[in-house]
C-alpha cells in the first residue's frame, strides 16, 4: 500500500502502517525472549513521568538497543510494543525517579512530554511514544486486583494483568476512555467553546466521555445540549485520534446543528459562539481567534471543516499569522 495516497491520519494515529503488533505471539515466551535479545530489538524509554528519551541534539527518539539495556537497566521488565521493519520494538518503564537524570546523562538523551514531542518528532515515532505512553500508564496505575486486592502480575509482554491470588486469578486488560470530540455547524457557521482557564482567544470544537449504555452518535447530541444548549440533527464520523492523556481515544465528528440557539447550561464553558470562516479568517490575523493546537484532532476537524466548506487551509492561515 502506497502511505503517500492515503490521507494523512491525525497525530499519534497510522501506526498500523507500519507496525505489526504481534497480539498473537505475547503469550510466546521464548519468542519474546529471543526478540528481546536479538541484535535487531529496540527499546522505547520512558521515565516515571511518562517522559520519553530523545536524542539530545535532534528530534528523533533515543532507541536504546538490547546491549545498553543489559547494562543501564538490568532486570527493567520490557514490553512489547510489536515488529516495524523487521526489528522487534519494546517499551521500558522506570518506577524510580531518581534513575531519570543519570540516565539521560550515560545515554546523551533529553527527555520530553507527549504533547510537546508529539508536534517534533516524525510521525511513526510519535505514534510509537503515544503508544508506549498508554500502555506503561495502565501497567502503572493497574497494581492491584480490583475483585480481591491482591497485587497483580504482568503477564502476556506487558499487555495484561493477572491476579496472584490463585481463587481469583482474575485478568485484567488495558482500558481506553471513549471520549466524542465534534465540529457542529449550522447555515455557513461552526460552533466552538472555550474554557477559563484558556490562553486569551482560544476556541475549541465541544468534547465529552461517552456514558455507559450510549451511543457515540447520542453523546454527541447530548455532549453539545450539556455543554451550549445546541440541539444537533445529523451526525456523522470524520476520524480518531489515540489520546494517552492519560488513557483516552478520541472519537471526531462533524454535526449539524438545528438552530444556533446557545444557552450555556452548567457554565463548564466560559463562552461559545459561532464562527463563520471570515470570522475565523480576520480573527486570526487580529489575534482574537486561537484555533487548538495542531497536535490534537479538534484542529483537524476545524481544519476540514474549513477546506470541504471554503478550500482555505488552516495550516496556511495560522503560518501567515505566525512571528517570523
Amino acid at each position: 500500500m502506497d502511505r503517500a495516497q492515503l490521507p494523512r491520519p491525525n497525530i499519534f494515529a497510522g501506526l498500523s502502517l507500519i507496525l505489526d503488533r504481534s497480539a498473537e505471539r505475547r503469550d510466546e515466551a521464548v519468542w519474546i525472549a529471543e526478540q528481546a535479545g536479538s541484535d535487531a530489538a529496540r527499546y522505547l524509554l520512558l521515565d516515571a513521568a511518562g517522559q520519553a528519551y530523545l536524542q539530545r541534539d535532534r528530534d528523533a527518539l533515543r532507541w536504546l538497543d538490547a546491549g545498553e539495556r543489559a547494562a543501564l537497566l538490568g532486570e527493567l521488565p520490557a514490553s512489547l510494543l510489536g515488529v516495524a521493519d523487521q526489528r522487534p520494538h519494546f517499551m521500558l518503564a522506570l518506577d524510580d525517579a531518581a534513575q531519570a537524570g543519570p540516565l539521560e546523562a550515560a545515554l546523551g538523551a533529553r527527555r520530553q512530554n507527549l504533547r510537546t514531542a508529539g508536534l517534533q518528532l516524525s510521525a511513526d515515532e510519535a505514534g510509537l511514544f503515544a503508544y508506549a505512553k498508554g500502555l506503561s500508564h495502565w501497567q502503572r496505575e493497574m497494581r492491584h486486583c480490583h475483585r480481591c486486592g491482591a497485587p497483580l502480575q504482568l503477564v502476556a509482554a506487558g499487555h495484561r494483568a493477572q491476579c496472584t491470588n490463585p481463587a481469583c486469578a482474575q485478568l485484567h486488560f488495558p482500558r481506553t476512555d471513549a471520549a466524542v470530540i465534534m465540529l457542529v455547524e449550522h447555515d455557513g457557521a461552526c460552533l466552538l467553546g472555550r474554557q477559563a482557564g484558556w490562553p486569551r482567544g482560544r476556541y475549541s470544537t465541544l468534547a465529552g466521555f461517552v456514558e455507559p449504555g450510549e451511543s457515540l452518535e447520542d453523546a454527541v447530541r447530548r455532549e453539545v445540549a450539556e455543554e451550549s444548549g445546541v440541539l444537533v440533527d445529523a451526525v456523522h464520523y470524520h476520524s480518531s485520534q489515540p489520546w494517552p492523556m492519560p488513557a483516552s481515544l478520541m472519537i471526531g465528528f462533524i454535526a449539524t446543528a438545528a438552530s444556533r440557539q446557545i444557552h450555556l447550561r452548567d457554565r463548564e464553558l466560559e463562552d461559545a459562539r459561532w464562527f463563520t470562516p471570515q470570522q475565523i479568517v480576520d480573527g486570526l490575523a487580529d489575534g482574537s481567534f486561537v484555533p487548538s493546537m495542531p497536535l490534537s484532532v479538534s484542529y483537524q476537524l476545524l481544519a476540514h471543516w474549513l477546506r470541504e466548506r471554503t478550500g482555505l487551509e488552516l495550516d496556511q492561515l495560522v503560518a501567515a499569522v505566525l512571528p517570523r
